[in-house]
This record gives structure tokens, C-alpha cells and sequence, in this order.
């Protein structure tokens, strides 16, 4: 397998795992619970969102077991989709990228995310872990099916360009 085939079909996997993306853009049901030493190790399921290139912090919570985009927003994370495709691609994550935001991207033209349709410079990629000692995995199901179990973590990591990095925690 060639070099182009080794870091584009990774790319072309975790967007058809964005595809099936089922997801609410509504106000979190609670406040997140942060996870900590001050709280202790997640027993629950933890909640990861890595911002990449955008100048948001990144966000570490434990939220309640279940479908993926309950424990999303349970913990305090709200994603919007795109118009062509709706909720099954993340488009947003807590507003992120801003509608008025321009985005840069090393290599790539500036841009402003307009959730129109799939965004080839840099996308939302959906992990998931099943244990805390286990390797992160591109999900293989949409935060609209995937069941996540506690001990179990989830994670959005904003990609620019095609290799997505597992979140980090």
C-alpha cells in the first residue's frame, strides 16, 4: 500500500464514521463533570473534545452511560450538522468553528466553515475507547447509535487535513 493509500484511507474511514453522525444541537441537560485529580478517575464514561488549530481549550468530562450523543450532551458538548447532509456530519462542536470564524490550516487556503457540506481542509473526527488502558479507534458508528458503556471514552477531535491524532487522555 502506497504512502497516499496509508494516510488518505484513515482520512476516508473517519469521514464515513462522520457520515452516520446522528446529532442534537441543543443545551446540555447538565453541567459537565470535569474529570480530575481534585474529582477523581471517570467512572462513567469520559467525554473528550480536542479543538486542534482552534483557539478553544480543550475539554475533559465524565458523563453517564448511553447513546453517544446523550453522554455528548450530558457532558456539556452540543454539535450542529452540515446543510447538505444535516445531523449525520458534525459540522460544529459547541460553535466551533465559529460561523464568522476564519480557519487556518498550515498548507491550506484560509476559510470560513459554512456547514454547507463535507469540508475536505479539516473535519470532526469521532473516537472511541473501551477501557481506560485500551487504544483509541476511529468510532464505527455515529453519536446517534453508538452505545458507549462506563469505563468506555469518547472522543471529537478537530482534524485539519486527513490524519486525525487519537484525543489525548
Amino acid at each position: 500500500m502506497n504512502r497516499l493509500a496509508r494516510t488518505t484511507l484513515p482520512a476516508l474511514v473517519a469521514l464515513a464514521a462522520i457520515a452516520l453522525v446522528g446529532c442534537a444541537a441543543t443545551a446540555p441537560a447538565s453541567s459537565p463533570t470535569p474529570t480530575s485529580e481534585a474529582t477523581g478517575p471517570c467512572e462513567q464514561v469520559v467525554v473528550i473534545v480536542d479543538y486542534g488549530p482552534l483557539d478553544e481549550p480543550s475539554l475533559d468530562a465524565c458523563a453517564s452511560a448511553g447513546v453517544a450523543s446523550d453522554v455528548l450532551r450530558e457532558a456539556g458538548v452540543t454539535t450542529a450538522g452540515t446543510v447538505d447532509y444535516g445531523d449525520q456530519v458534525v459540522c460544529r462542536v459547541n460553535d466551533q468553528p465559529s460561523p464568522d470564524e476564519t480557519v487556518t490550516i498550515d498548507g491550506q487556503e484560509p476559510f470560513v466553515e459554512s456547514c454547507q457540506t463535507l469540508n475536505a481542509v479539516a473535519y470532526w473526527a469521532l473516537w472511541v475507547r473501551t477501557s481506560v488502558d485500551g487504544e483509541w479507534e476511529y468510532a464505527q458508528e455515529g453519536v446517534g447509535i453508538l452505545e458507549l458503556a462506563d469505563g468506555q471514552s469518547v472522543g471529537l477531535v478537530y482534524t485539519p487535513g486527513t490524519e486525525s491524532t487519537p484525543p489525548q487522555g
